[in-house]
């Protein structure tokens, strides 16, 4: 009503733009670089110079009509049908590395980790939670056994990777700061990837001006 915009004009507009940024905007390193694959080596191989943070994030969406569809999408974590997110991010959350987008929200974390370990090197490490304890590539926090505490040093170590890990999600918050990615997704779900990578490619266009700025001053 402010601005005379009807809401199948709206929506055409959000379709149109969605596309065009996803054309223009890739989502990560990895997309940028892989259709080039001289290029996605070398970055490969400069990835490994690094230990990347990895997390995983769910969004809520709309419940399926159909009864199987429903237990497909539903989160037990969440107590809701939801889609999964994996972000895997730079040191200080410079830049998105990788992100795989819409996997069914049940998907165990070290699992949809796995299902994506194929695009880097075997020697490639990285920084996880708790939920990424039992694989030998990602340093995790020490976890409490059965009646008993850690240490004071463990739980120093836990401090000190927390404090590095930390930067994943301030950049899942960039992405999170888009409504879209945010609340309950209401569009098509086969719309969903195509939206959230779009949404991901802005925020690394703002992350480098930003980060371009700052060297720049």
């Amino acid at each position: 009503m402010l601005f005379d915009v009807s809401k199948t004009k709206a929506n055409d507009a959000f379709n149109y733009w969605v596309d065009i940024l996803r054309d223009i905007l890739p989502a990560s390193q990895i997309e940028e670089a892989s259709a080039d694959s001289q290029k996605y080596r070398e970055l490969q191989h400069k990835l490994s110079e690094y230990e990347l943070i990895v997390d995983s994030a769910e969004q809520a969406t709309a419940r399926p009509s159909d009864y199987q569809e429903q237990k497909r999408y539903y989160s037990g974590k969440k107590k809701m049908h939801t889609m999964k997110n994996q972000f895997i991010v730079l040191p200080g959350g410079e830049d998105i590395v990788d992100v795989c987008v819409g996997m069914l929200g049940k998907t165990s974390d070290i699992n949809l980790f796995r299902d994506n370990r194929h695009k880097f090197i075997a020697t490639q490490k990285f920084l996880g939670d708790k939920a990424y304890i039992g694989d030998d590539a990602i340093t995790t926090p020490h976890k409490k056994p059965k009646n008993t505490e850690i240490s004071e040093l463990q739980k120093q170590e836990n401090k000190q990777l927390s404090s590095r890990r930390i930067f994943v999600e301030h950049l899942i918050c960039r992405v999170k700061i888009w409504r879209v990615a945010s609340d309950r997704f209401r569009l098509a779900r086969h719309r969903y990837s195509q939206v959230i990578m779009a949404v991901c490619g802005l925020v690394r266009l703002r992350i480098n001006r930003l980060f371009s700025l700052t060297i720049a001053t």
